[in-house]
């Protein structure tokens, strides 16, 4: 099959082109109008597939259900938005439960599935911070250990590859370091780090840095708290929720700036809540939440936000058009800074030969038109 369009994300920049695409990859690339084309997308935008590194769930389903049905319908539909890989995200709950959760995804991945491509699981928590648990169960939250981050690397199958942790009670940065010795990204979150610890959690091993302005310390100019240390260390990489509530435009254009166009990494945080109907019968961790009418999700009671219903192409014309983030900046944010955080940069987050043919059609709306997981047309 061989696609077209005379704006095609290639070498940081839209050029005309054509992509031709066999057995899920991209097998060739060719300037525009050199071949007969089997569909041509006139002048709608061709961009890699979206990698989504930090969602918990949705169309009504939580990673934590460890539901085999709901995590299947999830990979199949997420596909809408432009996602065309994920890290299924854990919430801090009771070991029991994240287990069962754990175990699910690694059967799903085994027995097999349709749609986007679960690169690992992000496992957030339970090894957090008390004070910036924001709405992560606190009875649930333990002082992280290497027996007990094996114990859920076993329940897994190995797929986590990616966790969320709070460096200052890792005593001596035992779990830190490892976990860097066995190939899973440190992200710093729920934490209430100072600059100076943080500096030290990246000295012995820590990558990334959860959902930056939130659920960390803040950024003052005598105390950077972990705002400021993911400002200055330039290579860290860097979440961020681009709703435009979590943070606001103009935070997230300060942010996009100061990292530059490599090391962030644009997440949805979404719930089990996107892509249904309002519900008063919602969860996360066990615990009650509202969603909002903008789409903010809080702990029932409470201003504790809770995680969103972002879609990421929605997230990605926050960046654009209200953020006045430079494009580049935001599409490597969900697309090849990602691969490169994770490390499948050799495969997935451009549009290259040899690559897989994960693939997202935009309109100017930023409205997804189709959606190719490895060739397959997803939409």
């Amino acid at each position: 099959m061989i696609i077209t369009s005379k704006r095609v994300w290639i070498a940081d920049q839209f050029v005309q082109a054509q992509l031709e695409i066999r057995d899920g990859i991209i097998v060739n690339i060719y300037p525009y109008n050199t071949k007969k084309v089997d569909i041509d997308y006139a002048d709608k935008r061709i961009v890699p597939g979206f990698i989504d590194v930090h969602t918990h769930g949705a169309y009504g389903f939580d990673t934590n259900d460890a539901e085999e049905e709901g995590l299947k319908k999830w990979l199949k539909r997420i596909p809408e938005e432009g996602v065309t890989a994920l890290l299924p995200t854990t919430v801090t709950q009771m070991p029991e439960v994240l287990k069962r959760a754990l175990r699910n995804v690694a059967k799903v991945v085994k027995d097999g599935y349709e749609g986007a491509e679960v690169l690992g699981v992000h496992f957030e928590g339970p090894f957090l911070d008390m004070e910036y648990k924001g709405a992560q169960p606190p009875e649930a939250i333990q002082v992280p250990t290497i027996e007990a981050f094996d114990a859920y690397q076993d329940a897994a199958s190995g797929l986590i590859k990616y966790i969320t942790i709070a460096p200052e009670h890792d005593e001596d940065f035992k779990l830190i370091h490892h976990l860097t010795k066995n190939d899973v990204v440190v992200s710093i979150g729920h934490s209430s780090a100072t600059y100076e610890e943080a500096i030290m959690a990246v000295a012995n091993g820590a990558r990334s840095m959860t959902h930056v302005y939130n659920g960390m310390t803040p950024y003052h100019h005598r105390k950077l708290g972990l705002v400021g240390a993911a400002f200055r260390i330039r290579n860290l990489y860097g979440e961020i929720i681009a709703d435009g509530m979590h943070s606001t435009p103009a935070a997230l254009n300060v942010f996009y700036q100061t990292k530059g166009p490599d090391h962030v990494l644009l997440i949805s945080d979404s719930l089990r809540a996107k892509g249904c109907q309002p519900s008063d019968n919602l969860t996360l961790g066990g615990h009650p939440i509202v969603i909002s009418p903008e789409g903010l999700a809080f702990i029932k009671g409470t201003e504790t936000i809770a995680g969103s219903t972002l879609r990421i192409n929605q997230a990605l014309k926050v960046l654009v058009e209200k953020a006045l983030v430079p494009f580049n900046y935001a599409i490597n944010s969900c697309t090849s800074n990602p691969a490169h955080a994770l490390g499948v940069d050799n495969r997935k987050g451009y549009l290259k030969v040899g690559y897989d043919a994960d693939i997202v059609v935009l309109d100017d709306e930023y409205n997804v038109c189709q959606t190719y997981c490895k060739g397959k047309a997803m939409l």
